[in-house]
């Protein structure tokens, strides 16, 4: 059958128009040909049902409608079916094809592919690659391929104003219907209110979904920085998966921690070599292989933390090689670190949206820049604001934004040192008690800080 298909290809296009006589009856000649030689799907028809579920997505009357391909038996209205990853059982409601209407059949069978109502009113239930089949005579084994999607990186999404909260629930539910690798759970923050936790499965799943909440459904958020899932030992021996830093258990309960790797493939010019090594090393890097594709390209291979790619690794890749760097990555396993909490103090309280898990080598660095940062971005107060770095009880960074302060010694034109004395310490004690009542105003630009330290 190949062979045959091949000699059809083969015949030039004008030749297979002169073979025909007529303009278009070669492509004719083709397309002919493909439909007689290419096998029909396979399948057993007297078998148990065995359907594949392709898409999904939720009617408000009929429940959520599964877009299936059937490998064996056939579907029918009212069998009582189950999914068989889920163990979710349903009835089947109604099946069809779509032309591109929807148009009901009697049934689905061997290699067709349709749609099945199938009455369930939560759209998590029902999840892609999932196999449905008979409820009381199921197929032997499920259609291979399937495993749950297990999220990789994490953030917090925040409303800029609470009253929207339920509203970013029920947008993030109804972009779970389409895409069940979306996982998130209600969390609580003293600086930006109430909000969730969204796991995602990279960086640019991470990015379109957020564009999507914003565009689709007239949000503004606040995304704090993305965190990875750590595995946390504790010196009971219980295992945690942590994914935010306020998850984090004290350091004397921690016996080691690890975080994931990635395998990761960067293609770029040769000149360019040296700024990617430097790159890597900075970003805790480990170079395994590098291989010179041509003169023009080198691919160069490495293990990274996933937590050192989802801060400013990227954006750095394509500044220093001008552009022309391709990356691409995967995940390779977990390894044990030497991690640390790093949180940010405004005016001695923490606040828990700018803490996030380093490296202890760069923890120093980071919290340094962070500080900086946050100085130009916090407004002044009437009162001085210490921006502090901290790991544990031990501060590693400073920045302090001064307050604004009036001139009490203007009235002063002369007289003796003690009268200024007196106006300053005066004036001391009112910034001492207005910073024991006062309230820092964090503007969103902060929270978004987190993502900009770089290395300068």
């Amino acid at each position: 059958m190949r062979e045959e298909i091949e000699e059809v290809l083969a015949i030039p296009a004008d030749d297979a128009v002169c073979v025909s006589g007529k303009t278009g009856e070669g492509i004719h000649d083709l397309l002919e040909s493909i439909v007689y030689l290419v096998q029909p799907p396979s399948g057993d028809g007297s078998a148990p049902p065995k359907a594949l579920i392709l898409d999904s997505y939720f009617d408000a009357y009929r429940g959520v409608v599964a877009t299936v391909r059937v490998f064996d038996g056939c579907v029918r209205p009212g069998m009582r079916m189950v999914m068989m990853a889920a163990n979710q059982p349903f009835l089947c409601e109604e099946v069809g094809v779509k032309r591109p209407l929807e148009v009901p059949l009697e049934e689905l069978s061997v290699g067709e592919v349709g749609y099945v109502v199938t009455g369930l009113k939560e759209p998590g239930l029902v999840k892609t690659g999932d196999t449905i089949t008979l409820q009381e005579r199921p197929c032997a084994e499920p259609c291979p391929g399937y495993h749950e999607a297990k999220p990789m990186v994490f953030t917090g999404l925040f409303p800029v104003d609470n009253k929207y909260y339920e509203n970013l629930r029920d947008a993030l539910e109804k972009l779970k219907v389409n895409d069940p690798s979306l996982v998130w759970q209600p969390e609580t923050s003293v600086a930006l209110g109430f909000g969730f936790r969204v796991g995602f499965l990279g960086l640019l799943h991470m990015e379109v979904v957020k564009e999507r909440l914003e565009r689709e459904f007239d949000l503004d958020l606040i995304a704090t920085s993305p965190s990875v899932d750590y595995h946390v030992y504790k010196t009971d021996g219980e295992m945690i998966e942590v994914t935010s830093p306020q998850d984090l258990p004290k350091p004397e309960r921690i016996e080691h921690i690890e975080e994931p790797y990635l395998k990761a493939t960067v293609i770029v010019p040769p000149d360019f070599v040296g700024a990617v090594m430097q790159l890597l090393i900075d970003h805790r890097g480990i170079s395994t292989d590098m291989v010179y594709l041509s003169e023009k390209s080198v691919e160069m291979h490495f293990d990274i933390p996933l937590a050192e790619l989802i801060l400013d690794f990227f954006d750095q890749l394509k500044s220093r090689t001008k552009g022309y760097a391709s990356l691409d990555y995967e995940f390779d396993d977990y390894r044990v670190s030497d991690l640390v909490k790093l949180d940010i103090l405004l005016a001695g309280e923490e606040v828990d949206a700018l803490s996030f898990i380093v490296h202890k080598d760069k923890a120093y660095e980071l919290g340094r820049g962070l500080c900086d940062k946050l100085k130009g971005i916090i407004p002044r107060q009437q009162f001085e604001v210490p921006i502090q770095g901290a790991i544990g009880n031990k501060i590693i960074s400073r920045s302090t934004v001064k307050a604004h302060r009036k001139d009490v010694l203007a009235k002063c034109y002369g007289g003796d040192i003690s009268r200024k004395r007196k106006l300053l310490e005066k004036q001391k004690e009112g910034k001492k008690r207005m910073k024991s009542i006062g309230r820092v105003d964090v503007p969103q630009e902060a929270f978004l800080a987190v993502l900009k330290v770089d290395d300068e």
